[in-house]
């Protein structure tokens, strides 16, 4: 939907301005930074969280901060996921690695320093939004920041071995799901009267979608091609990761991601608001390629 690519387009354009305003030092650690958060990518938690905003007809303005935020964390856990000691991965977006491109040592600070950019960019005040909210959207990011490393460390910690699918859940619900639940909430707490009933459907249906995607990634990466993914295709499997598709099968997992999606679905046909742009986001997600 063009929405959506008007969404990805408003973030891109931010994120730039985040990276060459006045504030950020000009640094090789800056050109490094630019290239890995310039490359592209979905920006699918983004647009999660201006989506979940215009439900409740938030100003974008005061979405922007909570979207390059989540994002500048988001890149930032890409560039140390491919780092060597990690998934060890030399392709993303369709070039080279951050470490590939400017060494290790160089992607390891350009990670570190796009996660404080991000503490940053959520702290500045240029929105107006309360004070309590503006700390509670601090909180939240930093919990789910902590939530996405201890899942990255619990995977670990299994290569090699044999987990069972509520194993590989909790994994990727921190790992992965951390990150689009605060995308989220961020939308919805930007509206200060949000009902608890508005809260508790949005925190199910994240859940759902978090599960799903990870599913969905499992799946297209040895269903789809190394062009369309923008790395390398069976790099899990390669490296005897725990995957769905190894526990459940190909079929199986298409089966279980296609029904969260569904059931997140579900889940928002409850809330006070109309909800159908997020259900067609949801819907655009089932299909994604890549």
């Amino acid at each position: 939907m063009k929405i959506f690519d008007t969404y990805r387009e408003r973030v891109n354009t931010k994120l730039k301005a985040y990276l060459s305003s006045e504030s950020i030092q000009k640094s090789n650690l800056n050109d490094v930074m630019s290239y890995s958060v310039l490359a592209g990518g979905k920006r699918f938690r983004p647009i999660l969280t201006y989506t979940t905003a215009s439900l409740y007809d938030i100003d974008l303005i005061n979405a922007d901060a909570c979207a390059c935020a989540i994002e500048l964390i988001h890149i930032y856990s890409l560039i140390h996921d491919d780092l060597p000691a990690m998934d060890d991965d030399d392709m993303r977006h369709n070039q080279p690695s951050c470490h590939t491109t400017f060494g290790e040592a160089q992607a390891i600070l350009a990670g570190d320093a796009l996660q404080a950019l991000a503490f940053e960019v959520l702290s500045t005040k240029n929105y107006s939004i309360e004070s309590d909210i503006q700390i509670e959207l601090i909180r939240l990011l930093a919990m789910s920041a902590y939530e996405m490393a201890v899942g990255q460390s619990i995977d670990l910690s299994v290569v090699s071995k044999k987990v069972d699918v509520e194993f590989l859940n909790n994994i990727h619900q921190k790992k992965t799901g951390s990150l689009i639940s605060c995308a989220v909430k961020f939308g919805a707490l930007l509206n200060g009267n949000i009902t608890l009933n508005d809260i508790e459907i949005l925190d199910s249906y994240s859940h759902n979608i978090g599960l799903a995607y990870q599913i969905q990634d499992d799946v297209l990466e040895i269903s789809s091609t190394e062009e369309v993914l923008g790395k390398r295709q069976n790099s899990d499997l390669e490296k005897e990761k725990p995957t769905y598709p190894a526990i459940l099968g190909l079929d199986e997992s298409i089966r279980v991601y296609k029904d969260l999606y569904k059931e997140a679905i579900e889940d928002i046909s409850g809330l006070s608001v109309n909800a159908e742009p997020l259900r067609k986001l949801t819907e655009k997600l089932m299909q994604r390629a890549f």
